[in-house]
């Protein structure tokens, strides 16, 4: 069974990073099998890194048409927004794995969310941080993590 699974900003970003063609593959089949699955979550803290990045950062950069076309794609996958709740619980991660601040409010989002999968490479893949499991989308295809669905 394909279940949820939270997008980290860098997958997102290396979609767009011609610089990185193997990255850029990897990523893109990530996002077309979660946007095709109806899978995919994120929380309003990527959507605002993936902007950034894309627009100011990544060399040659997206036209900013062009990145706020692909935000607004993305916000039919109704982004976790960074409330109370989330706070609390990233502090609670932030204490127990002593991940920074940012990281820990991704996990935080991608638990608020229901997510079984948090697809980054920003942290240690296979590692279980509670009800979600990290997956490294750069090592592992989606076929690798929901084999035969």
């Amino acid at each position: 069974m394909i279940e949820a699974t939270f997008v980290d900003a860098n997958v997102l970003i290396y979609q767009r990073d011609s610089s990185e063609p193997v990255k850029q593959e990897k990523a893109t089949a990530w996002l077309n099998f979660l946007w095709h699955s109806k899978q995919g979550r994120l929380s309003v803290q990527v959507l605002n890194e993936f902007y950034v990045i894309v627009t100011r950062k990544l060399k040659p950069g997206m036209d900013i048409k062009a990145a706020r076309a692909d935000v607004r794609a993305l916000m039919t996958w109704q982004p976790i927004p960074i409330d109370r709740v989330v706070v609390e619980k990233a502090w609670i991660i932030q204490d127990r794995f002593l991940f920074s601040w940012w990281d820990s409010l991704i996990v935080a989002a991608a638990q608020v969310a229901q997510c079984r999968y948090l697809l980054t490479e920003d942290l240690q893949d296979a590692q279980e941080l509670d009800s979600v499991i990290v997956v490294n989308p750069f090592i592992h295809t989606p076929q690798d993590i929901f084999q035969g669905d």
